[in-house]
């Protein structure tokens, strides 16, 4: 998609004018928000506060099952006849994009035929990042359904335009059902097991949404989720992915059924994006530090892969309201998206995380005809496919960032 969020931004767009029209308008039911204050202590039922935490502060169960993950990667790597330190920890960081996804797609399909694709200690993604974030993390088994995901689909797919009197009176201005019947298909039991079998080996998968009543980015544990083998498992995974893309205005937000002290409530999640475009792990975890204060020595690389273009899109912009309104928060979608890439390289700097970053070149300019394009995925998984196949030339530093020579 070019520019990559243009659904998001035509439909932030069309709630301008449909926030005039439909002021009053009642809309769906929800059951109450969690109150301020108990925001931290509210728990999906049936499952441990270790499944996810707020980006800041991160809680501790959280916290505590990531150390557990390492310990359980260092006793598969013994059982296994290893000694020494453990290997290098490869982690890769999807972001949203909508279609422009089919660069990811392409990319690691591209990787895996050259031959140098690591397996990844730790996948996080965002939005369209999140759909693809647990078949890479599966490895290049499912490079096969990334592709066909990312070159295949159209709009239908993925959306329904609801009436302009509907979308008023409702929770978004399109009906994602679609998208839910793909994530239903593609993300089932068998798939989930997989995942499960990884955890067991300390590999982590994690993804991020916006529990929107709190204004506040949320990281959910895909992979201790699906070891839990709890019934509600599967559910719970579906939701968060899907919750994950759904763009707020564009499509319906997911509620998610939480506790707090055995009262019921409800939380409001939508697009991760709507918090950060991408992540490797929260600011505030000094993974350097806590790895030292575990015992543990190790390398670490991290590969960032920004599904857009990063340099200037130059246009005339018209003198009219809309006009004015889609340049705007393109601008600044954009430089958010940007703004991820320093904070990440900061803090990979920080805990000596060798940085590698990925971005849409500026050589790319196809067009797509509508909000998801076929034709334009395929071109797009192509660049995407070639750079990698022949050796991916990944960035040191984010874009505009000059490395001191003399540190």
């Amino acid at each position: 998609m070019r520019p990559t969020e243009c659904v998001r931004r035509a439909m932030y767009v069309l709630l301008i004018g449909a926030t005039a029209l439909g002021a009053g308008c009642a809309g769906p039911p929800r059951r109450p928000a969690v109150p301020a204050g108990l925001q931290e202590r509210a728990v999906v039922p049936g499952f441990g506060p270790e499944i996810r935490t707020y980006v800041t502060p991160v809680n501790e169960a959280f916290l505590a099952e990531l150390r557990a993950a390492t310990m359980r990667e260092a006793e598969a790597w013994a059982a296994a006849g290893h000694a020494g330190p453990l290997p290098r920890a490869e982690f890769l960081a999807i972001s949203g994009g909508g279609q422009n996804g089919a660069f990811t797609a392409g990319l690691l399909n591209g990787w895996t035929d050259s031959g140098t694709r690591p397996e990844f200690k730790v996948v996080t993604g965002i939005s369209t990042g999140a759909l693809i974030a647990p078949f890479a993390f599966l490895g290049s088994s499912h490079d096969a359904t990334l592709r066909e995901a990312y070159t295949k689909t159209r709009t239908p797919d993925i959306l329904i335009p609801r009436p302009l009197l509907a979308a008023l009176t409702s929770d978004a201005l399109a009906d994602n059902q679609p998208l839910w019947r793909m994530v239903e298909r593609q993300i089932d039991q068998r798939l989930l097991d997989e995942i499960a079998a990884e955890y067991a080996k300390g590999r982590i998968l994690v993804v991020g949404t916006t529990d929107l009543d709190a204004r506040r980015g949320v990281i959910w544990n895909v992979t201790a989720i699906a070891a839990s083998r709890h019934p509600q498992a599967l559910p719970l995974v579906r939701k968060i992915l899907v919750a994950s893309a759904a763009i707020p205005a564009a499509f319906p937000p997911v509620m998610i059924d939480v506790e707090v002290d055995g009262r019921s409530y409800q939380e409001l999640h939508v697009d991760g994006g709507a918090m950060a475009q991408l992540f490797l792990y929260p600011p505030s975890m000094k993974i350097k530090e806590l790895a030292a204060a575990a015992g543990i020595v190790r390398e670490r690389r991290a590969y960032v892969v920004r599904n857009a273009r990063l340099d200037p899109d130059w246009a005339q912009t018209e003198r009219r309201t809309l006009p004015i309104a889609v340049r705007a928060i393109d601008s600044l979608l954009h430089t958010q998206g940007i703004g991820d890439l320093y904070r990440t390289y900061v803090n990979a700097q920080r805990d000596d995380v060798d940085y590698n970053l990925a971005f849409i070149p500026a050589t790319f300019r196809v067009r797509p005809k509508e909000a998801f394009d076929p034709a334009y995925m395929q071109a797009l998984f192509d660049v995407g496919y070639e750079l990698a196949r022949n050796g991916y030339p990944w960035q040191k530093t984010p874009p505009g960032f000059e490395a001191d020579a003399n540190p």
